[in-house]
């Protein structure tokens, strides 16, 4: 944070930004003078150098992105321009938005690559075989081996060697966005703002259309969608017939990136918002699928739709393991109570407001509950004991009768003002005290922190 002030001397307030997947942190600045910037902070100096590089790029060719306003030296810290809070995904239903952008697109993808140096994009400069791999096999192993679906490797690696084919021989290449959707193009004066781009490489077009037309959150129809690809062909000017013939194949490799994403923020980080989204990529995929093409993959798809349209997929009293699966989650009630994924309901919801809060100090407001100066000031002031004593009476004598029936999922959420500081604490702690006390029995316990989303057990 210091470097951050260091960028902004008449920095008058800091308000943290929820952050999504990225190691980024990211803060809205309000000035003495009532304007406002954002601050990020990354510790990843490569991929800041490229956003960096890439925003400046961009904005000298006149592309709609933020501008960067100051570096550190150290290039762990930058200042950009704020755009806003308004993303295009709050707004869209908003037909002509989505128009624009797909307008917007090609200028990125065919102008913004003229006289770009692609050395200096992160973590690779174009898309190959092996980065095409690299995804291909997320989505084996942080979604498809999760789900406990016995999976022939020979005829999945067979089909994932002819689909990475298909990808590298389309035609024409430019600048790949790589993370070209909603969430990430940003409204102001009506107009939209691509934010998110450091990712970026050379590669084929067809990719961020299929990113961002078939992203599940979106629910784009597909009348709607066809209408789009049409128009982007019109303002693009590439070959049409082409086109239209390659861009099943990435609609496909992007809903098994998107699949081995959700896998891993679902099934392994155990976050409810990831799962609901998977039916609905699980959808596209099979819409997208040629089974005279891709006969194994089209099997595994109709396979796991068919799953998700019988039972919830995550912590069902049906499950097979024998496992209680305990979620210990901390969160903050003015994001509202946290969902249960399981389909089961129920478990314990505790509030943490009556115990004195160290956020209310300033020493303590950029730390976590999971920080020891946050600790101690919760443990030296004693009220945290008698509150987790009787939360975890509760808790061990539900955990014991679930064990004996058989039961395989429980959840244990704590909720303060802000989700930052004492539910962190006691999540943690519940989460500790339950592996130590039912160690060698059948229980996998789980610890997320909602608001919190870079903490790990």
């Amino acid at each position: 944070m210091q470097r951050l002030k260091s960028l902004i001397p008449d920095a008058k307030s800091f308000e943290p930004i929820t952050g999504s997947g990225s190691n980024r942190r990211y803060w809205r600045v309000v000035r003495a003078d009532g304007t406002s910037v954002i601050g990020a902070i990354g510790t990843v100096t490569t991929e800041n150098d490229a956003f960096i590089y890439l925003s400046g790029y961009f904005s000298s060719r006149d592309l709609p992105v933020p501008r960067i306003l100051a570096v550190s030296p150290d290039r762990t810290a930058y200042v950009q321009e704020d755009l806003g809070d308004t993303c295009l995904l709050d707004r869209i239903t908003d037909t002509a938005l989505v128009a624009k952008t797909i307008d917007m697109l090609p200028r990125f993808q065919i102008n913004g690559a003229l006289g770009l140096d692609f050395s200096r994009c992160h973590p690779v400069p174009e898309m190959d075989m092996t980065s095409v791999m690299w995804d291909l096999n997320y989505f084996k192993y942080c979604y498809l081996k999760l789900t406990g679906l016995e999976i022939d490797e020979p005829r999945l690696e067979k089909e994932f060697q002819s689909l990475a084919s298909c990808l590298l021989m389309a035609k024409p290449w430019g600048f790949m966005v790589r993370d070209f959707q909603s969430r990430n193009v940003m409204i102001r004066d009506n107009m939209p703002y691509l934010i998110d781009f450091q990712g970026g490489r050379r590669g084929p077009v067809h990719y961020d259309v299929a990113s961002f037309l078939w992203q599940a959150r979106a629910g784009l129809s597909a009348e709607f969608r066809n209408s789009m690809v049409e128009r982007y062909i019109a303002a693009s000017g590439v070959d049409a017939e082409e086109f239209r013939t390659s861009l099943p194949f990435f609609v496909i490799f992007r809903m098994l990136q998107v699949l081995g994403a959700y896998g891993f923020r679902g099934y392994h980080e155990r976050k409810p918002a990831f799962m609901q989204q998977i039916p609905a990529a699980l959808t596209n995929l099979r819409e997208a699928m040629n089974p005279a093409v891709f006969p194994y993959l089209s099997e595994i798809t109709d396979t796991l739709l068919s799953r998700h349209a019988t039972h919830s997929s995550v912590g069902s009293d049906n499950d097979a393991n024998g496992i209680l699966t305990v979620e210990v989650l901390s969160f903050s009630y003015k994001k509202g109570l946290p969902t249960d994924m399981s389909g089961n309901g129920g478990g314990f919801v505790f509030d943490c407001r009556a115990i004195h809060n160290p956020g209310r100090y300033e020493p303590y407001k950029q730390l976590t509950g999971k920080d020891a100066p946050v600790a101690e000031f919760l443990e030296n002031d004693g009220e945290v004991f008698t509150f987790l004593d009787h939360c975890c009476a509760l808790v061990d004598h539900a955990v014991e009768r679930y064990l004996k029936r058989g039961f395989t999922h429980l959840q244990i959420a704590f909720g303060c003002t802000g989700g930052q500081h004492r539910s962190v604490y006691c999540a943690a702690a519940m989460a500790a005290r339950l592996r130590e006390k039912f160690a060698g029995q059948p229980i996998a316990v789980t610890e997320t922190h909602r608001e919190q989303p870079s903490l790990r057990p």
